[in-house]
């Protein structure tokens, strides 16, 4: 088995999208005003290609296993970007796939010249919050920018 992380590709879309909803399903967090009914999550190759972005993909023998990306959502302050569409299927979670899929993307913001990095998420997805805060993220009280995800009640900040 060989692990690779790559930059999204066209033909990642549909089983990006599929796992991504897998994943709010099996957490009950397919909910509107989630990446669940965003309707870019359909079309992530196409969002990432904005200069200012980056995504990337965890994939195992041509199995996509995960992605995570930076993106300059609208509304949030200068030099920050947000950490987006951070997803691990439940069969990649605990072997340090997550772990390399956010330092790629972090290294990929400082490289944007990003000074900040933002991210929502959900108390259901505590162990993931517990991997934020190992990677430096603190919780913050309220929303940055205009993600349009309503529904998340977690938003943590990290200095680049």
């Amino acid at each position: 088995m060989s692990l690779t992380i790559r930059p999204i590709q066209p033909t990642d879309n549909e089983p990006l999208a599929t796992l991504i909803r897998q994943v709010f399903r099996e957490f009950k967090i397919d909910k509107p005003g989630t990446v669940y009914t965003d309707p870019t999550t359909d079309a992530l190759y196409q969002l990432f290609q904005n200069p200012a972005s980056a995504y990337f993909v965890a994939e195992e023998d041509g199995v996509i296993l995960g992605g995570c990306g930076v993106y300059p959502t609208d509304g949030l302050p200068e030099g920050c970007a947000e950490l987006v569409k951070f997803y691990l299927a439940a069969e990649a979670r605990g072997k340090g796939i997550g772990h390399e899929l956010m330092q790629q993307s972090i290294k990929a913001a400082r490289e944007l010249g990003y000074t900040q990095l933002y991210l929502e998420s959900f108390p259901e997805l505590a162990k993931a919050v517990s991997m934020y805060e190992k990677a430096g993220f603190v919780s913050l009280p309220h929303a940055l920018g205009n993600s349009g995800h309503y529904a998340c009640t977690i938003w943590m900040l990290k200095e680049l």
